[in-house]
């Protein structure tokens, strides 16, 4: 064999290689309304920027007649490229070969890409579209599984990772998408679950469907399993080059700086008369957050799931930064477990990378009721302030109107070592709402009433000096519990300059092997 030969067998066997498992399982993916692997791949980074590893790997399984179908690659993309010209590692799953189901070496292609990962501090995606293990290869794909997970659990908290469902997700496969930090799902053509409607049909008896069981909007609204949800696969992956755009690419790197054209003094008077008169009105969040960030751009996390509170990524004065806020619109912005666990979340996520944290406050307390303690509120509460407390990346609150009880505590207050703390004129923060208190401070003397007239100007009485005392951010700046009470049209400026005098902010917890968050 010449020289040319061996590179005209090169070439084809690259070309037989991209083919994946054929033209017809091409095809039966695009009559599905997906795409391959490599287009998906394609359509993630930057033209032109991917280089791919491990090409040539082919399966070593020589049980119930495998040894005769081997396809190069081995079911999975993976490699190298650029988004906006950073690094990023990524795998593609590709279901044309075997369903995508995981093989020791599709395992070993993708922990080694996710251990190039790590070395070179880069951000890994992973594109899911797979059958689960594949059985022929018994406990080696078992073994694949574990491997991968151990680098999952490694990465987090040093590199982004962020997991994309454009297909079957089940059993074991599931746990390390779980691991990442985020995961996209695409609306009616990917599904993530243990056991899927069969299992549970022989288990339980429930007659289920799999989009019922495991679909996108239902990971995406009840379960929380999905941080994003998108109508199909080309908005799924511009959700995640505009996510990387807000992440450093490890947790040794400063979040992403762009040049800023909105003018970080900017005044909005409609803030000024947003908050109602009365305080028990609800008003929308998202309209202070578009006020007040670069633009009136902000990326949203968990959108559909615990929509009492807001979770999402930003720019202010051209940095990322992380937002947390009640939403007085839904639930009047309570704090129960599903929001107490996404908010701790996004936190953490945060302070991993080093990504400030502004906490937009208006909350009346926590979810009272049988449901919530025996859901374990108590913990799931204690999750919130922990991360808050935890936490040492710049911390900017703004109180705009409720902050009661153990929920003021567990908002990122000053003594959670808030960096700066403010509040509108409009903020209320005690123990509790006026008609709470005077309850439980006159109980005696409102159950000596026999006239209602009279019982009904008594407490209105007590329910004005308690709000004189109480319904408003002084008592709290007495204390030094506030550092600034601010005009609401002024609160863009106010944020980025606390932000700027916190760049070179440097707080260490104590040493320790890892904290034990409440779980």
């Amino acid at each position: 064999m010449t020289n040319q030969d061996r590179v005209k067998e090169l070439i084809e066997l690259r070309a037989q290689a991209k083919l994946g498992g054929g033209e017809k399982r091409i095809e039966s993916q695009h009559k599905k309304g997906k795409y391959t692997a490599r287009e998906r791949i394609a359509m993630l980074l930057d033209e032109d920027s991917f280089e791919e590893f491990d090409m040539f790997i082919t399966h070593r399984c020589y049980n119930f007649g495998m040894e005769k179908t081997k396809f190069l690659g081995d079911g999975v993309v993976t490699g190298q490229g650029t988004i906006d010209g950073r690094l990023v590692f990524v795998f593609a799953q590709d279901f044309t070969v075997f369903g995508g189901a995981l093989s020791e070496m599709l395992a070993q292609k993708i922990c080694k890409v996710m251990d190039k990962a790590m070395t070179v501090g880069a951000p890994i995606i992973g594109l899911n579209d797979s059958g689960g293990a594949r059985i022929q290869e018994g406990v080696n794909s078992l073994a694949g599984y574990a491997e991968i997970f151990e680098r999952n659990i490694l990465a987090s908290g040093v590199i982004p990772q962020i997991s994309a469902i454009f297909g079957p997700c089940a059993g074991g496969a599931v746990y390390s998408p779980a691991l990442t930090d985020f995961i996209l799902m695409t609306d009616q053509s990917s599904y993530m679950f243990v056991t899927g409607p069969k299992v549970v049909k022989t288990v339980t008896g429930e007659d289920i469907t799999t989009e019922e069981l495991g679909g996108a909007e239902v990971h995406s609204t009840k379960s929380g399993v999905s941080h994003f949800l998108a109508e199909n696969e080309e908005e799924g992956i511009a959700i995640i080059r505009d996510l990387l755009s807000y992440l450093p690419s490890n947790n040794l790197e400063e979040t992403p700086m762009i040049a800023c054209s909105d003018p970080i003094d900017r005044l909005e008077d409609k803030l000024n008369s947003l908050i109602p008169d009365n305080p028990n009105h609800p008003y929308n969040m998202m309209e202070v957050i578009e006020a007040i960030v670069d633009h009136g751009k902000f990326l949203e996390v968990h959108k559909r799931y615990a929509r009492n509170i807001i979770v999402g990524f930003c720019r202010m004065g051209g940095r990322s930064v992380g937002v947390i806020a009640n939403q007085p619109s839904f639930y009047a912005g309570v704090l129960d477990i599903e929001a107490s666990r996404k908010a701790a979340r996004f936190v953490r996520f945060c302070d991993c990378f080093n990504i400030p944290v502004l906490t937009l406050v208006d909350v009346p307390g926590f979810l009272p009721g049988r449901v919530q303690e025996y859901g374990g509120i108590i913990t799931h509460g204690a999750k919130l302030m922990f991360a808050y407390g935890e936490a040492t990346v710049p911390k900017v609150t703004i109180t705009l109107r409720k902050s009661y009880g153990g929920a003021h505590d567990v908002m990122s207050c000053k003594q959670l070592r808030g960096d700066f703390n403010y509040a509108w004129p409009t903020a209320q923060i005690a123990v509790m709402g006026a008609k709470g208190a005077i309850e439980v401070l006159y109980g005696k003397e409102l159950a000596a009433f026999t006239d209602p007239e009279e019982k009904a100007k008594f407490v209105a009485e007590k329910e004005d000096e308690y709000n004189t005392a109480f319904a408003n951010p002084y008592k709290a700046a007495s204390y030094g519990y506030i550092d600034d009470i601010i005009e609401p049209r002024n609160t863009r400026f106010r944020i980025i300059r606390a932000f700027q005098s916190l760049q070179t902010k440097r707080v260490t917890n104590p040493m320790k092997k890892h904290s034990n968050i409440p779980l």
